[in-house]
């Protein structure tokens, strides 16, 4: 049963603390404080429950606290937990040969701690690789919080820090809920978008950086077709296509990668938070030409966690998991189940307007209605369902007033998902009666 947990630990001594000690980052602290997880479901101090149907930073696609990795993390850590970056170990070669077996075409792996690194070196390898220095991204994008990766990243984090890193570009990425021109094709924008870059660009356009899922920028879904044109584009122009699968690698789309279904491979693949499933673990992976390229010209991404055997064991658990229960499937047949769910709300809330997404990643974006606004809805559903023990996210995106992402973690239950749909639909009654 659904239970109200907003404001249970608001004036604790533990947000005293908190308020005094935690530096602010870009986000509201919910008032919840969890003590312990586990599978989809947080629980605080009081034994209250909260389902996790965001799998925490969209990371921990195996839940919380799954047997197995507890297991991996203590057995890592009692052998072999961190190296002097110059030494490799066993778990560290196992892991990159695993992903490359995933995708034969790129074989060459580093492994890092965060998406916003991954992007990092994957920028750097591309501008090292063609001698060229533009990156191009989508308006909506996130990449990360570095300095290339946040030169990339024009969904928010722009302001106040003066000038960016030079040389990048965004192009808009189609939206087929919100577009911008009634009646042009999605083909007809993206050759419309290169042949302004064209413009711009001083020659230099070493790379286009995209996720196929922009997830940050409000859970939209590129395209059949669109990954495989602007592969074509980069080409054409000598650039590399780096794709960031942070949040749909590993199974959550309902295949291994999200790129899989567009039949292309992308020049440089970042995978992160579903890699570690909530642990800190990201990897670089490339092809042999490029890495044979960068090698010749001296590429270097030299850190104190480069390849570190304890995360690189737990990613070998969380990839051993993944292929042998067929998650990805999993992920495909959940992700029916929750679709059909949500798109039954959109019949009967008016303040629903559109469902997208793939997989067990899906988008519920808020529209105005009666004498709400989008904004006021998005804002009142989230907490709304906070108090009723659902924990989802909402992100702004451009003119939408939200869009209340959803991912479970691909072990989730039916029993789970129906749950989430039915605080949901609880949630939306409340916040717009």
């Amino acid at each position: 049963m659904a239970m109200d947990l907003t404001g249970t630990e608001a004036s604790s001594p533990f947000w005293a603390r908190a308020k005094r000690h935690i530096l602010r980052y870009g986000t509201e602290f919910v008032d919840f404080v969890p003590a312990r997880a586990e599978g989809a479901f947080l629980y605080d101090a009081a034994g209250r429950r909260m389902l996790d149907f965001t799998s925490g930073q969209m990371s921990a696609i195996l839940g919380h606290s799954h047997p197995e990795i507890v297991t991996a993390i203590s057995g890592a850590a009692g052998r072999l937990d961190h190296l002097y970056s110059g030494l490799l170990s066993a778990p560290v070669v196992d892991l990159a040969a695993a992903l490359a077996d995933l995708v034969p075409e790129l074989p060459k792996v580093m492994l890092l701690s965060t998406g916003g690194e991954a992007n990092e070196a994957a920028i750097r390898l591309a501008k090292m690789v063609t001698g060229k220095w533009e990156i191009v991204g989508f308006a909506q994008s996130w990449h990360g919080m570095t300095a290339a990766a946040a030169a990339s990243t024009y969904k928010t984090g722009r302001r106040g820090l003066g000038p960016t890193m030079p040389g990048a570009y965004a192009i808009p990425a189609p939206n087929a809920f919100r577009p911008r021109f009634a009646g042009v094709t999605w083909q007809q924008e993206l050759d419309d978008a290169f042949d302004l870059l064209d413009r711009q660009c001083t020659g230099n356009l070493a790379a286009f950086i995209a996720e196929p899922i922009l997830s940050s920028g409000g859970v939209i879904d590129l395209p059949l077709g669109y990954l495989a044109a602007l592969k074509a584009h980069c080409e054409v122009r000598g650039m590399l296509l780096i794709l960031d699968e942070a949040q749909t690698g590993i199974g959550r789309t309902g295949k291994m990668f999200a790129f899989e279904r567009d039949g292309i491979v992308p020049d440089i693949l970042t995978l992160s938070k579903t890699l570690g499933a909530g642990l800190p673990l990201s990897a670089v992976m490339t092809s042999d030409a490029i890495s044979a390229e960068a090698d010749a010209r001296g590429f270097l991404f030299y850190t104190t966690h480069v390849n570190d055997p304890l995360p690189a064991a737990v990613g070998l658990k969380v990839l051993e998991i993944v292929v042998r229960d067929r998650l990805p499937e999993r992920a495909k047949v959940l992700g029916e189940r929750l679709s059909s769910g949500l798109r039954d709300l959109k019949q009967r809330h008016e303040s629903v307007g559109d469902v997208r997404g793939r997989g067990l990643l899906l988008g519920l974006e808020f529209v105005g209605a009666g004498a709400m606004s989008a904004s006021a809805i998005s804002e009142a559903v989230t907490k709304a369902a906070m108090r009723l023990g659902l924990s989802a996210n909402i992100t702004q995106s451009g003119s939408a007033g939200g869009v209340m992402r959803i991912a479970p973690p691909l072990t989730a239950n039916e029993a789970e998902i129906d749950l989430g749909i039915e605080l949901l639909d609880a949630a939306i009654a409340q916040a717009t009666q």
